[in-house]
């Protein structure tokens, strides 16, 4: 069948949105219909080549919600007609992880992270150049093909451009909360970087009852969105003292929990310094593969301060993004409120370069 995508040909260069082939699906595999897709940082790391995946030519995008139209062989979790948001962690629900209460990282996701089938084949293609998809999703695209370990059911009621977001920039940022960190009722907990997934992380804080919500970043205009979503005070990093306002409000000890959202080594260094005895820095945000992490080990021992890595929010993901649409349906998460702006398909350069100006929370591209 003709579906039409957003092709990267070359890394810093525009998408190409055009015609392509694509294979009906095979064992295990669902074609669905995309109706939304998010405009995630992720997605603009790999337009730029700061990750080094899928292989190119390959549509990105890994955030996306639709329609199932058709199924394959062997499916027996989702049938035509059925809404479905995509996971760009696809789980198998039989493997060691999944087995273990770590589904977040399932063996699957090996067979889709180098922009193939998890059968190593392909099924988008432009005359006779295979395209790779990110992730096993590939959401900047009309239709795709994708593993049924890819797809989670959804209510008819949920909005697609909402169920989109949820499967990344929510679940990582309340997933980091309540999941990784744990936060605690009356912590006190500072968000560095109040980007889409940093705002979830305050909404994730907002939910487990922190009382204290520091949210920080170098543009106003992120802080004061910040303060509708739930922080309780903000701090400019550009004008210096971070460490120094951060401890004043935390009664001179240091705040319980720091979320770093950058991926940057001097962020997490300055993490370390902000958060009290026994306090937790989580690491959230993703930045270049070849970055490394310097810190004095006899401070972090003497002190007990931890470093915690957060993967997908550290969640079962079939159990907790039903939770938060539940949570959304009953107006304790605001994820309308996360959209800025939406685009078409044939906007998608304007929408990242939006991303890139600071513009947007959360761009979507609806399909």
């Amino acid at each position: 069948m003709k579906t039409s995508g957003a092709v990267l040909y070359e890394h810093n260069t525009p998408l190409v949105v055009e015609e392509l082939e694509l294979a009906p699906p095979r064992q295990g595999e669902v074609l669905v219909e995309i109706k939304a897709a998010g405009i995630c940082h992720s997605d603009l790391s790999v337009l730029s080549g700061v990750f080094a995946m899928p292989p190119l030519p390959a549509v990105p995008g890994h955030e996306g919600a639709g329609i199932v139209r058709e199924v394959g062989p062997g499916v027996d979790k989702v049938k035509p007609g059925d809404h479905v948001m995509l996971l760009w962690a696809p789980t198998c629900g039989g493997c060691f992880y999944c087995q273990h209460e770590q589904p977040y990282l399932c063996d699957f996701r090996d067979l889709t992270r180098g922009g193939l089938m998890p059968d190593g084949t392909y099924r988008l293609r432009k005359g006779d150049i295979d395209i790779h998809i990110m992730l096993g999703v590939g959401t900047f695209n009309h239709f795709n093909v994708v593993s049924q370990n890819s797809v989670l059911p959804i209510d008819k009621d949920v909005p697609f451009d909402v169920a989109a977001l949820t499967g990344c920039g929510v679940i990582t940022g309340v997933g980091a909360v309540l999941n990784t960190a744990k936060v605690k009722p009356g912590s006190s907990v500072v968000v560095i970087g109040c980007g889409g997934v940093g705002i979830n992380v305050i909404q994730g804080a907002v939910l487990a009852g922190a009382t204290r919500i520091i949210a920080v970043d170098l543009l106003d205009s992120k802080l004061e969105q910040a303060r509708e979503f739930g922080a309780t005070h903000t701090i400019n990093s550009g004008a210096g003292g971070l460490v120094e306002r951060v401890i004043e409000l935390t009664k001179g000890r240091g705040a319980d929990y720091a979320f770093d959202m950058v991926g940057s080594p001097q962020v997490v260094a300055t993490a370390v310094e902000l958060i009290r005895r026994g306090g937790k820095v989580i690491l959230v945000g993703m930045g270049p593969a070849d970055q490394k992490l310097d810190l004095p080990l006899a401070p972090l021992r003497a002190m007990e301060k931890s470093l915690l890595s957060c993967y997908y929010g550290s969640s079962d993901l079939c159990t907790d993004l039903t939770m938060l649409l539940d949570l959304y349906k009953i107006g304790r998460l605001n994820l309308d409120g996360l959209i800025t702006q939406r685009y078409s398909l044939e906007q998608i350069n304007q929408g990242f370069d939006d991303l890139k100006a600071g513009k947007n929370l959360r761009g979507v591209v609806e399909l």
